[in-house]
């Protein structure tokens, strides 16, 4: 009996002690990579919503945006504007959208104005914009923007051209997100989160810029390929031949394929659900892609584009991951780079995290 007891004792302690040991040995492999350098590329051609994310990143892991950086989103917001309804008045004039007469006269120095001097902003240019705005006929032109090159964001600043025109206008997280800035170069945002320091690495989508990635390929930890997937009813800002999907899938095959990354691990964000809704109510997609016949809904559309893309994918087991996002939604993204998060994080801190 008493044997037996020694015997059951002695095993509860040897167990006790390998448990300890386990959670040493756990606590040591996280004590070494505290600290550690975890570098994540973002991938995508442009306007895809890259930069979008990186922002994101920024309002979530590193207390939003200083104030030297709202001043530059205000000029950016007030430039775009203006931009924006240059694009406008001459996509009506394309489309044979016929402005009232008050608008024509409108127009004319409104065009006069920014010609003269690209960057002014004061009473004048603000009271045209809004004039202008509110002509029916630049609101059907922009009804109809995936004819032509806008961000679909313009309609957002030009409805509440007022408050962006106010002395006290400070720009909104929201404004912020919307705010569109074509990346040129490479931008790198380090953030810190469980212990890790974080290097999100974003290269120019624009063709141009893509000769430029495979510089950044080096110690890569994880693949971020952005996808915008209201791109099927539009055509590229470079080239207006081109569909945007189209050289998205070209671009993507070159680029997952390619021998520096085929043994990394790859998020693909579907992005833009919001506007590929919106799209599909207007461009059928079986209109852009013939191969295409389930119905002309979400589910099943979106379902589609997330095959074309794993198909796409050479090494069968390779892990792909997809999400589908609303870069402007704050909470969507955060759920998406949690899981990002952890898969990364696995590789080195097992049960930890």
């Amino acid at each position: 009996m008493g044997n037996k007891k020694n015997r059951e004792k002695h095993k509860s302690i040897k167990t006790e002690k390998s448990r300890n040991r386990r959670i040493e040995k756990s606590i040591k492999k996280e004590e070494s990579h505290q600290g550690r350098e975890l570098k994540l590329l973002l991938l995508g051609t442009g306007d895809s919503g890259k930069s979008t994310f990186v922002k994101q990143m920024q309002i979530l892991y590193k207390n939003g945006f200083s104030e030297k950086e709202l001043s530059l989103y205000l000029h950016v917001i007030r430039l775009n504007t203006k931009n924006h309804m240059k694009v406008l008045l001459k996509a009506s004039h394309d489309m044979d959208l016929e402005l009232s007469e008050e608008s024509q006269e409108i127009k004319k120095k409104f065009l006069t104005r920014i010609r003269k001097d690209p960057v002014q902003w004061n009473k004048e240019i603000i009271k045209e914009i809004k004039q202008l705005w509110e002509d029916p006929k630049i609101k059907e032109a922009f009804e109809q923007k995936h004819l032509f090159q806008i961000p679909s964001s313009a309609g957002v600043f030009l409805d509440k051209i007022d408050e962006i025109a106010k002395d006290s206008y400070k720009p909104t997280e929201t404004d912020i997100l919307n705010c569109r800035i074509p990346t040129t170069g490479v931008k790198e945002l380090i953030f810190e989160v469980n212990n890790f320091h974080w290097k999100l690495v974003d290269v120019g989508g624009q063709r141009s810029e893509r000769r430029k990635w495979i510089h950044h390929f080096d110690d890569v930890d994880i693949l971020i390929f952005v996808i915008a997937l209201d791109g099927y009813a539009q055509k590229l800002f470079e080239d207006h031949t081109v569909n945007r999907m189209i050289e998205c899938f070209s671009v993507f095959e070159q680029t997952v394929n390619n021998q520096y990354f085929k043994s990394k691990d790859l998020v693909l964000l579907l992005n833009k659900i919001d506007l590929f809704k919106k799209n599909l109510k207007i461009v059928p997609l079986n209109k852009a892609f013939p191969d295409y016949e389930g119905e002309n809904k979400y589910k099943p559309a979106s379902k589609y584009f997330s095959k074309k893309f794993n198909q796409i994918v050479k090494k069968k087991n390779r892990k792909v991951t997809h999400h589908f996002t609303c870069g402007v939604n704050t909470e969507m993204i955060k759920v998406a780079f949690q899981d990002i998060k952890g898969t990364i994080v696995k590789k080195f801190v097992k049960d930890v995290f």
